[in-house]
């Protein structure tokens, strides 16, 4: 009998709050100042300080709870856990354990591609706590040297810890992607991993299917991901390496602790670092410095209507109400709010929501991208856009030189009729058109003989006379035309 295997990961993910302070005391979260410059008496943990919450952070907690379909509990406090390293200076990090201030969430997760069947993340607690500060390791001069900055030191962190649904690296990446999304859309965070503003821990194992029955393997938390991809390829090597180890060894469930292992992008392996700690290890105790946290449902009610439509709604209104793909919908929520209402105006005043789709997605991000501008900028508002589409399908615009039109309205910041004037594109009357077509076919008999013995491909010909004698003729209609004119012949 083949051995096969299930994949099971949990991801614990570190989420800094968008707060001007820090948690516990009133230094600045700004990123990239000088090494120990943000720091106090309080953050680093001088004898006598007594920290204070700051009300905006667990404002802003409360709202991503929200928002992850979490329960709030009325009642929540703060704990110590307490572990020794060298950028902890107090020895210990205020965090939550027993009573976080959400918990029982979920977040729904689906793949346009097709990668996996679309599914529900529990969410286990999201509870807020302090960062710890920075180890800076000398790797290059090769001295050995090893520096602390505490700069991060009380900055505040929302840990979101999921449960162990997901069983793929694709679809832990998506929950990834999704959250990050979620967090931007409501403004909580900027979720820059190259600022530390989002940090990824994943926990790891296998179920593995044998004649004897259902065998797991130890769990592995991985560390050190500095991207998203970097968590994919992190999870699909440590899932391999684990196949191969059980493989060799025959271990059963509980042979071997667990583990940590550091993510090596360089190498692309995973490498051990320590035994994984139990939270007895860290010897948690209510902080008998900071007074317990109370929430009522009327504020928890009255963030919830503040939060607006989120992304999971916002992509059902497009597939449903506006007939878009779901990778259309998805590639569209994915450029932020902002985006989706600009097609929104687009879609509705064009009366044509996939060709609104087609040139937001297109055009209008890469001119976002070339001018390095943002939406509420770019010199093409949404009415003009939709001016566009419909000149288009009416024909006063001729299909092939509608780019054009658009690239002189971002070059000269103006509707579609000032374009047109300007690149000389005049309407052309149906009548003229007809006029023109019969004068092409009879000046090209064998043409018409050509499209009647079959050879309907002949009729570009007459199209490319057609464009010479009249730049503005539209070849799609010029075609329809002659081939009824032929038709119609006797």
């Amino acid at each position: 009998m083949t051995e096969l295997y299930t994949t099971i990961i949990g991801l614990e993910v570190h989420v800094q709050l968008a707060t001007a302070s820090k948690l516990f005391c009133g230094c600045s979260t700004r990123f990239g100042a000088e090494p120990n410059t943000q720091t106090c008496p309080v953050c680093t943990g001088l004898p006598g300080t007594l920290p204070v919450m700051n009300r905006h952070a667990f404002e802003l907690a409360l709202q991503t709870a929200v928002a992850l379909n979490c329960e709030i509990p009325a009642f929540t406090k703060w704990d110590r856990k307490q572990y020794y390293y060298p950028d902890l200076p107090k020895n210990y990090q205020i965090s939550q354990y027993d009573l976080p201030m959400s918990q029982h969430g979920h977040l729904d997760i689906s793949d346009p591609k097709g990668g996996f069947e679309p599914k529900r993340v529990r969410i286990l607690r999201a509870h807020l706590e302090e960062d710890a500060g920075k180890s800076l390791h000398d790797e290059i001069a090769g001295k050995g040297d090893s520096l602390i900055d505490l700069n991060r030191t009380g900055t505040p962190l929302l840990e979101i810890v999921s449960e162990p649904d997901m069983r793929s690296s694709l679809e832990a990446k998506t929950f990834l992607n999704e959250l990050k999304l979620l967090l931007t859309y409501i403004g909580v965070s900027d979720c820059n991993m190259q600022e530390g503003s989002l940090r990824v821990d994943a926990n790891v194992n296998l179920h593995i299917d044998t004649p004897q029955g259902k065998v797991a393997t130890p769990i592995v938390e991985i560390k050190n991901m500095n991207s998203f991809r970097a968590v994919e390829r992190a999870l699909d090597y440590e899932a391999q390496r684990q196949w191969r180890e059980w493989q060799e060894t025959k271990r059963k469930l509980g042979d071997a602790p667990k583990q940590t292992r550091g993510w090596d992008d360089v190498a692309g392996v995973t490498r051990g670092q320590r035994s994984k700690e139990e939270s007895s290890d860290y010897r948690y105790f209510p902080d008998p410095d900071l007074v317990p946290v109370t929430t009522t449902s009327t504020e928890v009610d009255s963030i919830r209507q503040s939060l607006g439509e989120l992304p999971a709604t916002l992509r059902n209104r497009l597939e449903t109400d506006f007939s878009l793909s779901a990778y259309d919908a998805d590639v569209l929520i994915k450029q932020g709010r902002p985006i989706v209402d600009y097609y929104f105006v687009v879609a509705e005043e064009s009366g044509d929501t996939k060709a609104a789709a087609n040139w937001v997605t297109q055009d209008i991000l890469r001119t976002l991208k070339d001018l390095n501008t943002t939406i509420d900028a770019i010199p093409v508002p949404a009415a003009a856009l939709a001016d566009l589409i419909r000149k288009i399908k009416s024909g006063d615009v001729p299909s092939p030189r509608a780019r054009e039109v658009f690239q002189a309205m971002v070059e000269n910041r103006c509707d579609v009729a000032a374009a047109m004037e300007k690149l000389g594109i005049a309407a052309v009357d149906e009548s003229e058109l007809f006029a023109l077509c019969q004068k092409l076919l009879a000046a090209n008999p064998k043409t018409i003989a050509d499209v009647r013995a079959g050879k309907v491909q002949a009729i570009g010909a007459i199209i490319g006379q057609a464009k010479k004698q009249n730049p503005n003729v539209d070849p799609t209609r010029i075609r329809e035309i002659c081939l009824q004119l032929i038709e119609a012949a006797p």
